[in-house]
């Protein structure tokens, strides 16, 4: 994997974070159009990537009143149930948008599930697995990372789980 140094990019929470925790990674910026909505799939065309490698970070918000992160596939949507158990509640479902900015620091559509303001348990889909690099943002809208799954996991200590469908 290239390390920051050979596509560089903006300096974000999540550049920070991998930075100091010795994690290879490689930055991919690209040029957000303002009008899309579909972050991840705008992600995944911009920067020529197949979307299944693409993965989205979602806020959720547990029946237990506390929160968590979900990453799965840009080509997939969250199984909120499967979500949910995993993260030791019975419900889940999505934070609203003030909570997500609150809680990480960032803005919607560059979520990252690395260097967030607050620490949340994270589930990523065990799809990620099978990859040798994934795809998320990097902390901003325009700009992705990409790293190993495992890198990803151990940097925001989660785990792996059958979440995508």
């Amino acid at each position: 994997m290239a390390s920051r140094n050979v596509n560089t990019g903006p300096t974000t929470p999540a550049t920070r974070a991998l930075d100091a925790a010795g994690v290879s990674y490689e930055g991919l910026p690209y040029e957000h159009d303002p009008s899309v909505t579909s972050y991840g799939d705008e992600a995944a065309q911009a920067l020529g990537l197949d979307p299944s490698h693409v993965f989205k970070t979602l806020v959720v918000s547990l029946d237990s009143g506390s929160f968590g992160v979900a990453v799965v596939p840009v080509s997939t949507t969250a199984d909120l149930k499967a979500v949910a158990a995993v993260l030791g509640a019975k419900k889940c479902r999505l934070a609203e948008p003030r909570d997500v900015e609150r809680l990480t620091g960032y803005v919607l559509g560059g979520v990252s599930p690395v260097g967030t303001r607050t620490a949340l348990a994270t589930v990523v889909d065990a799809s990620a697995e099978a990859l040798a690099t994934v795809y998320v943002s990097g902390g901003r809208r325009g700009f992705d990372i990409g790293l190993a799954p495992a890198d990803l996991v151990a940097n925001v200590r989660g785990r792996f789980a059958p979440i995508a469908r």
